[in-house]
């Protein structure tokens, strides 16, 4: 059952909210036009799906009360089913747009991406998935900035840290952290034998700095000279930055600009964005309980997907979605993997909520007894 009660009063907080976006005074201020206009935006989609809702109930109910007539009876009969099936799946919409959001889903997010087990061809690997992402983010209309890369001798990636800006991003790239193995003949193999190689990701929302207080007196902040392809000026300039940040043993390092202070901002942004990471990781240990799936987890150690190239498969092994489409996948097709695992992610949530709710309503009876 929907909390029809509580959908009437945010309706009624929409309504209230139109009105004082058309105020001169919340006109001139900005920061509460900002703050007002945003919570006008999350509650449109509920809005229009309560109100869709609502239309839908009262033609269920006229077509009810029709089935006593017998001129109507044929067409209200034939009309029911349907509209039923529409009320079950909008009231799981309406669910899932009820639950808390969380706010680091509109983040921007530091990709990070590393070759694992297989050598030369983990690298190659690694960076087929940079390319993957780099043009899924453009089907979005997102921005990437590389923030560090390190690429192997065949021109692979030994490891690349990128920022990916634009709408919704964590939200959408945040199931991909994890294992990501492939099954493929590579280039250099003569007897044409399949080997297996991996490489990891890594997703972190973008650190605010009110997120994150990073102390510079637990910072060891070194200075050297650019490494790897980029030519004479790259190798022999003493711009590459590495921060430790001693509390936490994190090292960073950055040299993909010239400048010392670019690279040092750089790496500051992928620190902060590893501590609230780690801060993270603290608080969903302390929930274990509550927080069942591989998914909500995002467990990195997990093996999360196959690449299976002589069968032109992609495997997700976390929600066991197999798709025949490796080949379009890779070009960056990913939006069917996405709003699986979105799905399966909202399904949990929902599940625990109700877990919740049903503790809540048991308590409340015990305290009565």
């Amino acid at each position: 059952m929907l909390p029809v009660d509580k959908l009437e009063q945010l309706v009624r907080r929409y309504a209230e909210l139109e009105e004082l976006l058309c105020q001169p005074e919340i006109i001139a201020d900005r920061a509460k036009l900002q703050r007002l206009t945003k919570e006008r935006s999350d509650l449109g989609p509920l809005v229009d799906a309560f109100g869709h809702y609502r239309d839908l109930e009262k033609r269920i109910r006229d077509d009810e009360e029709a089935l006593a007539d017998p001129e109507l009876r044929e067409l209200a009969q034939s009309e029911l089913p349907a509209l039923q099936v529409e009320r079950v799946a909008l009231e799981g919409s309406i669910q899932v747009l009820l639950l808390p959001p969380d706010p680091r889903d509109r983040k921007n997010t530091i990709l990070e991406i590393r070759s694992g087990e297989g050598g030369e061809e983990a690298a190659l690997f690694a960076s087929d998935l940079f390319r993957m992402y780099a043009r899924y983010a453009e089907t979005k209309g997102w921005k990437i900035e590389v923030l560090s890369l390190s690429e192997s001798a065949t021109g692979g990636t030994k490891e690349c840290i990128a920022l990916v800006s634009g709408k919704d991003v964590y939200s959408q790239l945040r199931f991909e952290g994890g294992v990501h193995r492939v099954q493929r003949v590579p280039a250099t193999e003569q007897q044409g034998r399949i080997h297996t190689s991996t490489a990891t990701v890594a997703v972190l929302p973008e650190a605010d700095d009110v997120d994150v207080t990073v102390d510079e007196k637990d910072l060891e902040i070194s200075i050297a000279a650019s490494g790897g392809p980029g030519g004479q000026g790259v190798n022999t300039t003493n711009s590459a930055v590495q921060i430790l940040h001693r509390p936490s043993g994190i090292i960073v390092k950055c040299q993909d600009e010239r400048s010392q202070l670019k690279n040092k901002a750089k790496a500051l942004k992928v620190l902060k964005s590893r501590l609230l990471d780690l801060e993270r990781e603290r608080q969903e240990k302390a929930e274990a309980s509550a927080r069942r799936s591989m998914v909500s987890t995002g467990e990195r150690s997990q093996k999360i997907r196959t690449y299976n190239y002589p069968q032109n498969r992609v495997t997700d092994h976390r929600i066991r979605l197999t798709l025949s489409k490796l080949d379009r996948v890779i070009e960056g097709e990913l939006d069917e993997i996405v709003t699986a695992l979105r799905t399966s992610y909202q399904a949990e949530r929902l599940q625990d909520a109700g877990v919740v709710a049903a503790q809540a309503v048991s308590h409340a009876a015990e305290d009565e007894d």
